[in-house]
């Protein structure tokens, strides 16, 4: 059996999901491990749940979680990660606890304790994460991709600091579990993501080498090999009223802030969002998310207003997305082969948002605080081009073309081995 650790929303659990059925299609049974809130979502798959105590929305609702989710630099993600170790404290039993009676542990860089309870049980380690943070010259670690850049050095070393961001959340509430329960601190107590390089530790990352190209200075044992995608839940379909909006006019503008919009401001930024389409005559799909906007009184008939949709369905049907620049759905965008707009509010998405600029497949990101309706609809006008429409229509056939599910799959079964 191989335990799967999972953090965090709905997207970050996909892509865990995705490798889940490839692991099982390949002969393995797999128990993933998530908020029990998404009980029915993992299962619904087929795949054993094991469930992490809380309710992820509810974390990112608090004000440590607001705080955590909109950190725009490395100093307030180091103080939001630190605010967060009383909320992760109480699942670290959880964790540990799904891990007993693996054969093979793979764990999210949030789920650290992964790899002592691999090292206690005396079987392979692999750390999954939905980004590059192995250490390299080639660029800087994502939460300081869009600060200025100083050279080689300077990027290898801001990915170390990372690595110790990510280790001080997870270190001193690993270290009291484990004492609670073992009496001591685990043996060779250190940052493991550092040892996520061998064959039996490698680490392998949710993510294309046609968005980061692989640096040569990666250790052999740390994996690229393409996204992890979900497709869609068989029984999904869309509703009637947005079959019929999607076909009688010209392919909308999706706009959607995820699990980070602010209830507070859900009305005016539907009213900027409205107004922004208007000014650059487009149609709109409007996907309200966790209130990050709210269903008006009065919706022109050129707008359709809907909770959620499958990705994966819905992104290929329009004309550009602007979204928040989560690595699950700026990789959701780039796969549809559509332009991107990104409106990073914190941590990885800014970095997001600059590549997807960088690799010329959207309009330059605008930061939460600066979103105006002025110029929203500038960076709409932008991404529709025709050479930002061609280039991402060609990078989403890239990214189609590769197998990273079945790849990174085969990689931990010879892990086992």
């Amino acid at each position: 059996m191989i335990t799967i650790l999972s953090t965090g929303s709905r997207g970050d659990t996909q892509p865990y999901i995705a490798l889940g059925l490839a692991l099982e299609k390949a002969g393995q049974h797999v128990r993933l491990a998530a908020f029990e809130n998404y009980a029915d979502f993992v299962q619904g798959y087929g795949l054993e749940f094991y469930p992490i105590k809380g309710d992820i929305s509810v974390v990112a609702a608090s004000m440590n979680g607001r705080e955590a989710m909109q950190a725009d630099n490395p100093l307030k993600v180091f103080l939001s990660f630190n605010k967060l170790k009383s909320l992760i404290a109480d699942i670290q039993k959880d964790f540990f606890n799904a891990c007993a009676g693996a054969d093979c542990v793979v764990y999210h860089p949030g789920a650290a304790i992964g790899y002592f309870a691999a090292q206690h049980f005396n079987i392979p380690a692999i750390l999954a994460p939905p980004f590059p943070m192995t250490p390299t010259g080639d660029f800087p670690a994502l939460i300081f991709y869009d600060m200025p850049r100083l050279g080689r050095g300077s990027n290898f070393l801001s990915h170390k600091i990372f690595e110790q961001i990510m280790w001080s959340a997870n270190s001193s509430v690993i270290k009291q579990f484990w004492k609670k329960e073992f009496g001591e601190a685990p043996a060779n107590f250190s940052n493991p993501f550092k040892k996520q390089n061998t064959r039996k530790q490698p680490a392998i990352i949710s993510c294309s080498r046609h968005v980061f190209p692989r640096p040569q200075d990666w250790p052999e044992h740390v994996h690229l090999p393409g996204y992890w995608f979900l497709d869609d839940a068989a029984d999904w379909e869309p509703s009637k009223e947005l079959q019929d909006f999607l076909q009688k006019g010209e392919a909308p503008i999706y706009i959607g802030f995820g699990s980070v919009g602010d209830p507070a401001q859900a009305v005016q930024t539907t009213d900027l969002v409205i107004d922004a389409l208007k000014r650059c005559s487009q149609r709109g799909v409007l996907a309200t998310g966790w209130s990050g906007m709210s269903k008006l009184e009065r919706i022109p008939d050129d707008i359709f207003i809907l909770e959620s949709a499958p990705h994966s369905w819905l992104f290929p049907r329009m004309a550009a997305v602007v979204h928040h620049g989560g690595a699950g759905t700026t990789a959701a965008g780039l796969r549809a082969g559509v332009p991107g707009i990104i409106i990073p509010s914190g941590n990885d998405q800014f970095a997001w948002g600059r590549r997807v600029y960088e690799l010329g497949v959207g309009s330059k990101p605008i930061p939460r605080k600066k979103l105006t309706v002025e110029n929203l609809s500038a960076a709409i006008q932008f991404a529709l081009t025709q050479e930002i429409k061609d280039a991402a229509t060609a990078l989403g056939l890239k990214i189609r073309s590769e197998n990273g599910t079945e790849v990174a799959a085969q990689i931990i079964i010879e892990c086992l081995g």
